[in-house]
């Protein structure tokens, strides 16, 4: 479904009471999207239910972010996340997200339910460099080993700053 969108320099800057919101099945489909999503993606909603959400993923987005995204969520916990996501038409918008799973009344993950919102300026300045700098990490390593070096890469940042992820992301 997704198709190859050229990224430009448009950004779109949520408004400060806009929640962008969205669920996912277990592999990532959307099953529902709010009004907000579908106008800042720029698709229809009968496009993105259905589609995998990295439909829109922007191409300055790290893999090692989404690695660790995926692999947080599979130890069924909450996962805060800066993200850049890139509209239908090529232009940009930043995103506080948090993803959480969608427990059954057994516990068992049934999908994931996502809720974003607009982010501080300051922690996409310093989200921007760090994805930079994880970025060059995958090109260096090569894709095979690209979220390995990437998330490599952002556990040495953490380590520098003396905190945990969590700690980081939600102090900037």
């Amino acid at each position: 479904m997704k198709n190859k969108i050229e990224p430009n320099a448009q950004e779109r800057l949520m408004r400060d009471d806009d929640f962008i919101v969205s669920k996912t099945d277990l592999k990532g489909r959307i099953s529902y999207c709010n009004r907000i999503f579908i106008e800042f993606s720029g698709y229809a909603e009968h496009e993105l239910l259905g589609a995998q959400h990295n439909i829109i993923r922007h191409p300055d987005m790290p893999r090692g972010v989404f690695q660790f995204l995926w692999d947080t969520l599979g130890a069924r916990k909450e996962c805060f996340a800066y993200v850049k996501n890139m509209s239908r038409d090529g232009g940009f918008y930043w995103v506080f997200a948090n993803v959480t799973p969608d427990m059954d009344a057994h516990g068992v993950p049934q999908g994931y339910f996502s809720v974003r919102r607009k982010p501080g300026r300051g922690a996409v300045s310093a989200l921007s460099d760090v994805y930079k700098l994880m970025l060059e990490e995958e090109r260096r390593a090569g894709p095979r080993d690209a979220c390995a070096a990437s998330i490599g890469l952002l556990t040495s940042v953490l380590k520098q700053k003396e905190v945990s992820y969590d700690q980081f992301i939600l102090s900037i």
